[in-house]
């Protein structure tokens, strides 16, 4: 009774033997284990003991090749890093060395070369070759009177807060040797700009420590302080505001010095000094007594009884033998962009002086940036393209045009206590300047009817050429100067 008596199939014939590493391969149609027989018993072969082994040391080795290799790549990325910080440790040494040897060397050429030259030699500003005129002096006076309706607000508080408040540095007075105290000894580089460079000290002693009772008054750029130098001279004293003047670096704040100190015309305002010490910068003028063609017109009744019909065209011909030298005298070509009556200036004998010539750069930057817009053309004088924010030449002609209106009809140029349609002074006397009849009513009251109607006449064309709302149809400066000149 051998065999399974339920297996009824008929058995193959066994394969042909196997060399013993194929027989040790599953087959592929069974899946049976190495060494199993498909249909035999199921006890399993074992495997050759060198065979486990030959298994075993391959898996190891395989491992022990993958650790070696991580822990090779680790070691050797520290030496490099170690190596990398070596060299860049022996770099920055080096440049150490060489920076320090060098700084030391530029110090010591420093000091030979201060122990050299003049200790005043500290600021140098190129200076231009000029001519003098003989009457060639500058007068300053402070914006006074202007409605306060109407100022900014970097303009209001200048009034309203003491003199204390405005200036609180006491500084020891630095006396120079040249032309008396009030010279910085390190102002002695003013040689080169030919004007003269004050200490805050000196200029502190000469205002009274800016009192109020020296305050002549405030425009656009800051206030204006008078000053008295020991010897009795009055001086203006200009103190930019430093939110005009914070734009400007101190380089830059001594360029505009230099071009200022090359205005040299008998109407132009001329620079005496400036300091620029303690993150104050202030301009020096000398001191006009008469004050400014405003006061004359709208404050001071004796100036304005002294002001004639001829007086007044030849106020208009300085002013604008002003600007034609600023247009076309200089290069490149200055353009004022303040004209009005607040900036001209009339000495003893009632001759013109403009102040605040070269000063447009600190009124077109920063927080005076307003000029160009709505505060400017609030007061009258500003021509149409400047709300757009162009200007040029034409627009200081138009501004000429406004004060010419003001000589003529006594009238501000923006009065806002008169009725609505006559506030704005060009849009109510712009349709009347060539009716003959109108143009006798619009005329100051005080000239008492002493003029030349023929005069007066031409007058009037002028002032309606200066004030054209296009530019290019505004006459150049050259050209009124000489239709003035022929009404003398």
């Amino acid at each position: 009774k051998d065999g399974n008596p339920f297996n009824t199939t008929i058995l193959p014939s066994p394969p042909a033997a196997l060399p013993p590493f194929i027989a040790w391969a599953p087959s592929p149609l069974h899946g049976s284990p190495r060494g199993r027989p498909a249909d035999g018993p199921s006890s399993s072969l074992v495997l050759p003991q060198w065979s486990k082994g030959r298994v075993f040391w391959t898996n190891k080795r395989v491992i022990v090749i993958a650790a070696a290799g991580i822990i090779t790549l680790i070691v050797l990325g520290v030496v490099l890093l170690l190596v990398l910080r070596c060299f860049r440790g022996n770099k920055d040494s080096n440049k150490h060395g060489a920076n320090a040897y060098n700084s030391s060397g530029k110090k010591l050429n420093q000091v030979q070369k201060s122990s050299s030259r003049p200790a005043y030699q500290t600021e140098k500003v190129d200076k231009a070759t000029v001519t003098r005129p003989m009457d060639g002096y500058g007068l300053e006076s402070g914006d006074t009177g202007i409605s306060p309706n109407l100022q900014d607000e970097q303009l209001l508080d200048a009034n309203t807060r003491p003199a204390s408040s405005r200036h609180q540095k006491n500084h020891e007075i630095n006396k120079g040797e040249v032309n008396g105290p009030g010279r910085s000894s390190r102002g002695r580089d003013s040689c080169s700009l030919d004007v003269t460079a004050f200490t805050i000290a000196s200029l502190q002693q000469y205002t009274n420590s800016f009192a109020e009772e020296n305050f002549i008054g405030e425009g656009m750029l800051g206030g204006v302080y008078r000053a008295e130098l020991p010897d009795g001279k009055l001086l203006a004293i200009k103190k930019l505001d430093t939110r005009a003047s914070r734009w400007k670096t101190d380089a830059e704040f001594l360029q505009l010095i230099s071009t200022i100190s090359k205005l040299r015309h008998p109407n132009i305002v001329e620079l005496v000094g400036y300091c620029n010490e303690h993150g104050q910068r202030l301009l020096v003028y000398q001191y006009c007594r008469n004050g400014t063609l405003y006061d004359a017109l709208h404050i001071d009744d004796e100036m304005h009884k002294k002001l004639s019909w001829n007086a007044r065209v030849r106020v208009a011909l300085g002013v604008a033998r002003a600007i034609q030298y600023l247009h076309e005298a200089c290069q490149p070509p200055i353009m004022h962009k303040n004209i009005k009556s607040v900036n001209i200036l009339l000495d003893d004998k009632l001759a013109v002086r403009v102040s605040e010539c070269g000063l447009a750069p600190l009124l077109s930057s920063g927080s005076t940036s307003e000029f160009s817009g709505s505060l400017f053309v609030s007061y009258g004088y500003a021509a149409p393209e400047i709300e757009f924010g162009s200007y040029t030449c034409q627009s200081d002609v138009y501004s000429l045009g406004v004060v010419m209106l003001e000589l003529l009809t006594g009238r501000e140029s923006f009065d806002r206590s008169r009725p609505l349609g006559e506030q704005f002074l060009v849009r109510w006397a712009i349709q009347q300047l060539h009716d003959i009849d109108a143009l006798v009513r619009m005329v100051d009251i005080t000239l008492n009817g002493v003029y030349p109607v023929k005069s007066l006449s031409r007058f009037a064309d002028i002032i309606s050429r200066c004030v054209q709302s296009e530019p290019g149809f505004r006459p150049p400066i050259s050209e009124i100067v000489q239709d003035l000149l022929h009404m003398i």
